[in-house]
């Protein structure tokens, strides 16, 4: 029998101070697009990164993660082009009131970033049967994507700043980062050093979206009960 001792870890509240930092990091983090530095990021900070993202929670512990670590200036070349591509597509969706606003937000930092990095999930991990997939297939996705917020507050600790670029089409960054047919592309990001960052999401500091009440959005017990 396992000695619980050896197997269980204390379970009480963060001191103040570090119960503030962590609320810290939630609230100031920001969407960086046009904030980055050249200064290039240590390789022991995204050493640092790469292992917050990986202790993110799982279902069924699959770990369905990979990391594509982009430096090369080619590639991000070519994901600057897919990118152009798809955001001219994009921007050509909305109607004349939005359209002018979308064409003047940069909503990418590829080229100004030292470090992209793509976060794949593997839809084959731990095999056809998983615990806790058992009756929803997109928790492999779901667990990949607490891996990009586990990645994105880290980085806020580090003091670096994350862009998410989600403006492509599946097929250029399958053809570019050379992924295979079961691995699916789910956060394309570019990550630097920043010297500061909005106050506000830069969406709602440029005038796309407010925040919306989060007591407009709490139900009890069942959908449209308000507390």
């Amino acid at each position: 029998m396992q000695d619980k001792s050896t197997s269980l870890a204390a379970a009480g509240p963060f001191s103040e101070f570090e119960r503030q930092a962590v609320y810290r990091a939630i609230f100031t983090r920001r969407d960086v697009r046009s904030q980055f530095l050249p200064r290039p990021v240590a390789a022991a900070t995204l050493e640092r990164l790469l292992l917050a993202a990986h202790h993110a929670p799982s279902v069924g512990f699959m770990q369905p993660w990979n990391f594509v670590v982009i430096t090369g200036s080619e590639v991000k070349a070519a994901m600057k082009a897919a990118f152009v591509k798809a955001n001219a597509e994009a921007e050509a969706q909305f109607g004349d009131g939005r359209r002018q606003l979308y064409s003047a937000l940069k909503l990418e930092g590829i080229g100004e970033a030292p470090v992209n990095l793509c976060i794949t999930c593997d839809r084959t991990r731990s095999g056809p049967v998983v615990l806790g997939r058992t009756h929803n297939r997109d928790t492999d996705i779901y667990s990949t994507v607490c891996a990009v917020q586990n990645l994105w507050l880290a980085a806020r600790a580090e003091g670096l700043g994350v862009g998410w670029v989600s403006i492509f089409n599946d097929a250029d960054i399958r053809s570019i980062l050379k992924l295979p047919d079961h691995v699916v592309p789910v956060a394309y990001l570019c990550i630097g050093h920043v010297e500061e960052l909005h106050s506000a999401p830069e969406l709602e500091v440029k005038g796309w979206r407010k925040r919306l009440d989060m007591r407009s959005l709490v139900f009890s017990n069942a959908w449209g009960r308000r507390r």
